[in-house]
């Protein structure tokens, strides 16, 4: 008797048209020695007899078989299917899914290869009602190389994240000798199952392949909370199975992998149930606390440690039954980014509410809802995303509804005396025609923690739906508070819109498309509205478009709607602007005189090409100056100019026409600079690190990502250098001639060489205006602490974190000092309130160089300030903690920061406060290592740099 290689296990309930689709991808497949067994788990439909049909189709290579009775599970079949496989392997589908077409064969040959018992490959999660055929892979980090696993215990995260049993090839005699069953009568059966496979596995093996496509249709939320109280069930089974792996676990001694699985478990089992929360009655969550919290006392608290800070809060608060506080917590857990608490403020921190900070676990409380470090307090409000919690809504059944509404202020940000104003806008989820409307809200007024709210919107007469594309309209809240525009999406909250009626509508592709305009929820919990057919020839017109859009002519005719969507959105992609700025922009006339200036991708207006800018204003020279700007909104630019957004049409198009581009890192890699346009680099700071040509990781990206590299920096027509230091590294780095580089300093020291001279000359030190707006007392010295960014191997920028107790320097030295803190552009800062006042967060100030004149002294790591502030000829101190990681990492240095440092290197947070303390000293012992620093980097700043260009290229008056 033949034994094939893999028998494939397709189990089928009730889905009788897709199973046939199932089974032909495992006739398919380019191994040929495989069977499938189908185990029917006895359907009500036809299932059974498409199976048998199957089996009479393909004799020898399908076999159908029915369960007497239904499990209600994926376990029962599954198990039997085991039994009456006959291959070597056995592998299972579901009868929804299918297998991708080289499954078995890579799946078989890295069993045979490495002996294993058990190999798993990628799952893809393929969105079936996604219009764009969106995809995910499963955890695709497990599966980045292929690697042989000798036991478990060598990759916890395997048995963690990758819970499925449908991504895998097992050797059956394994599994029989094992007794390894699904199993019965219980949800999650899945994770019981791998997790017994993985321990019991002599050897796993994974593979970089896609193997299993898991089709999902995400469907819709339901109305209203009655018909979901039986999910408690669920959680019934999630928290049995849980309690089953975790005796497994603890059977076998694998306690890392038990800390790990915890983590998981707050991360994304309890995550799944707490997102309904909000929607769901008092009943529920009272019997969803008592199990979640049983389960919760066995979790490891090392596994607190790596879940987000609003996972830990969830759980915490779960565990106290704080419904008030929880619910709004879960609700900003499931939207992204949404601050859904008015926050509490303690002892100069921030938390997530005041209740339990003061109660018998205070130290406990106090460290998990802790939020200062998220700076909900210091974040513009127009950068928050507020929660907006429906809390009434009532409709005359006719066409009008009424709804009330609660926003959260955040520390009453939004002021009692504040001037309130807010709309409701209906906007389409998919924009075609008119996209909103909207509706002055009546109401509007301050409730301490919350901004209270109703409006009454006259829908049936006022929104106009085209009736097809846009069925979807969300609601949003527009509030504009003193001088702050907020728009926030309106929640459902605990409001249960069962009752609600579905509103008359008139669409203006007629009433005989649809007619009606019902409120639901979205998978996010947010109020929408969603457009139905009610009235009988609504209903008629509906279901002819319905079958209309089966047919072949339909079909022509949504191939071509899809490819027109295409080119419309495919006009908007990175690969489509640049094809048309070499094919069409490229080809018209350059404006003489025009300047395009761009300073840290559009992030700023600051640094050279400001100074360039202003030099050119203030001598009157004949040019148009465009800013390039990123962001929503550009904030800080000069008025008189015209200002294009990176990347835009405009901005593409200002390149491609401009006389001049002047920036300071590096226009877009994939424009080419056409022949009369001039390209001035400022670049942004002398070279501690390595750079270009002289990376490592430059010289493995190969030739063709070399070339690229070397095309882009062949643009610059001129480089600016503030020392031959700068030549031997900066110019060699990026293989510049000699003949391209300009000896003239930098632009933006102009104005701290000026301020040393007046300094100088007078014996006094002006501080200016910019202390006054900071704040800062006059009898305080001010310290500059500007670290750079950090990142890692494969260049990704890592998060700052202070690398020192900002509190305790405020307390030990905040009677002396003023420090203000200027995180490189790349990252971001959270203060703690406690330190108002003596600490001030100066990184939203676009130019550090007012902020470098008024400092009296420098903390600095290795950022390229120290050059620039060597200029001052004032106190520099180097915390330098993690020096022999930065200067022997991937990149290097190009000298050795320790002997040439001007000013003290300390390596820990004890060292520098103690440096700080002897300031004054370190001031007079460093004087002659700050001079031989200034000559060494520093030779060219006169402090006429942007006059030399301005006359050199604009105005002629120069060399």
């Amino acid at each position: 008797m033949h034994v094939p290689d893999v028998s494939v296990v397709v189990i089928v309930y009730n889905d009788a048209e897709r199973l046939p689709t199932a089974v032909r991808s495992v006739l398919d497949q380019t191994l040929h020695s495989v069977e499938v067994v189908i185990v029917d788990d006895c359907s009500k439909d036809r299932s059974y007899a498409v199976a048998q049909e199957l089996e009479s189709a393909h004799p020898g290579r399908v076999r159908a078989f029915q369960l007497p009775e239904n499990s209600g599970g994926c376990g029962a079949p599954r198990n039997h299917g085991i039994q009456q496989a006959t291959g070597t392997y056995v592998m299972f589908l579901d009868s929804d899914d299918v297998l991708e077409r080289n499954a078995c064969r890579n799946m078989l040959d890295a069993a045979e290869r490495t002996g294993s018992d058990l190999v798993a490959g990628m799952c893809v999660r393929v969105h079936l009602d996604n219009r764009w055929g969106k995809t995910t892979e499963w955890y695709p980090w497990i599966y980045s190389r292929t690697r042989t696993l000798e036991s478990i215990t060598e990759y916890p995260d395997l048995l963690v994240y990758d819970t499925l049993s449908t991504n895998k090839c097992y050797r059956r005699a394994f599994l029989l000798e094992q007794g390894l069953e699904f199993p019965v009568g219980i949800h999650y059966e899945d994770l019981l199952f791998s997790a017994q496979a993985y321990v019991a596995a002599r050897r796993i093996t994974l593979i970089p392949n896609h193997v299993y496509f898991w089709n999902v249709v995400e469907k819709a939320a339901a109305l209203s909370i009655s018909n979901r109280r039986h999910e408690i069930a669920n959680f019934v089974h999630r928290m049995e199975i849980h309690r089953r792996v975790d005796a497994l676990l603890a059977e076998k001694g694998h306690t890392d992998i038990k800390s790990a699985k915890d983590a998981k478990f707050l991360k994304h089992d309890l995550v799944l149930h707490l997102r309904d929360l909000p929607l769901l009655s008092d009943e529920y969550r009272q019997e969803f606390a008592r199990l979640a919290n049983g389960y919760l006392a066995g979790i490891d608290p090392a596994a607190y440690e790596n879940v987000t800070y609003l996972q830990a809060i969830c759980a915490y608060l779960l565990g106290k039954e704080d419904w008030d506080n929880l619910l709004p917590a879960a609700d900003a857990m499931t939207n992204k980014g949404r601050l859904t608490s008015p926050l509490a403020e303690r002892d100069g921190r921030v938390y997530w509410c005041a209740q339990h900070i003061d109660g018998p676990d205070g130290d406990e409380a106090r460290r998990i809802l802790d939020v200062t470090e998220q700076a909900f307090h210091t974040t513009p409000l127009t950068s928050l995303t507020l929660g907006n919690r429906l809390t009434s809504y009532e409709d005359d059944g006719r066409g009008t509804v009424t709804m009330s509404g609660s926003v959260v202020n955040p520390l009453g940000r939004i002021p009692a005396d504040a001037d309130l104003k807010a709309t409701l806008e209906f906007r389409a989820r998919r924009q075609i025609g008119v996209r909103s409307f909207s509706f002055p809200v009546e109401t509007v007024r301050h409730a301490g923690d919350t901004i209270e709210w109703t409006g009454t919107a006259d829908v049936a007469s006022t929104v106009r739906p085209l009736g097809i594309i846009d069925a979807v309209w969300d609601v949003r809240l527009k509030l504009t508070a003193g001088g702050e525009r907020l728009t926030t999406r309106v929640a459902i909250g605990g409001v249960d819109l069962e009752s609600a009626a579905r509103l008359r509508v008139r669409p203006r592709l007629t009433r005989l498309v649809s007619d009606r305009f019902g409120p639901q929820m979205t998978k996010k919990g947010n109020l929408s509205y969603v457009l139905s057919a009610e009235g009988a020839a609504a209903v008629r017109t509906q279901s002819l478009i319905n079958n209309a859009i089966q047919g072949k002519a339909a079909g022509v005719v949504k191939r071509g709607l899809r490819k027109a969507l295409r080119t419309r959105r495919n006009m908007g992609s990175g690969e489509q602007k640049v094809k048309i700025y070499h094919e069409v922009f490229s080809k018209l006339p350059i404006k003489k005189g025009t300047v395009v200036f761009e300073s840290h991708m559009g992030k700023q207006y600051s640094d050279s090409p400001k100074a360039i800018y202003e030099e050119l204003v203030r001598q009157g020279a004949p040019f148009e100056a465009v800013w390039s700007y990123a962001g929503a909104r550009p904030t800080g630019f000069p008025k008189e100019a015209t200002l294009v957004k990176r990347w835009s049409w405009q901005y593409l198009r200002a390149l491609a026409q401009a006389e001049y581009w002047v920036d300071n890192q590096g226009f877009p890699l994939a424009l080419a600079k056409r022949p009369g346009t001039t390209y001035i680099q400022t670049w942004h700071g002398s070279a501690l690190k390595r750079m270009g040509f002289h990376e490592p990781r430059t010289k493995a990206q190969g030739r063709a990502g070399q070339a690229r590299f070397q095309a882009a920096v062949d643009r610059f027509d001129h480089f600016l250098i503030r020392s031959e230091h700068d030549t031997r590294t900066l110019a060699k780095g990026f293989r510049l001639r000699d003949e391209v580089l300009l000896r003239t300093g930098y632009p933006r020291n102009d104005a701290l060489v000026e301020a040393h001279r007046t300094e100088s000359h007078s014996g006094e030190r002006v501080r200016g205006p910019l202390a006054g707006e900071l704040g800062i007392d006059p009898d305080k010295k001010v310290l500059l602490y500007a670290p750079t960014f950090r990142a890692g191997a494969d260049g990704a920028v890592e998060g700052f974190a202070f690398p020192f107790d900002v509190e305790e320097f405020a307390d030990r030295l905040g009677d002396r000092f003023t420090l203000l803190v200027r995180t490189h552009y790349l990252n971001s800062v959270s203060l703690p309130p406690s330190v108002e006042g003596r600490v001030i967060d100066v990184s939203r100030h676009h130019d550090i160089t007012p902020l470098l004149a008024l400092a009296d002294g420098l903390i600095t790591d290795y950022s390229s300030v120290m050059f620039d502030y060597a200029v001052l000829d004032r106190p520099m101190l180097f915390f330098a903690y993690d020096y022999e990681k930065y200067a022997t990492d991937i990149r290097g240095t190009y000298f050795d920061l320790k002997e040439k440092a001007p000013g003290p290197v300390v390596a820990t947070a004890d060292e520098l406060l103690q440096a700080l303390a002897a300031f004054e000293e370190a001031d007079v012992k460093y004087a002659q290592a700050r001079q031989r620093f200034l000559a060494e980097f520093g030779e060219y700043d006169r402090g006429d740099a942007a006059r030399q260009i301005v006359e050199k290229f604009f105005t002629r008056s120069g060399k």
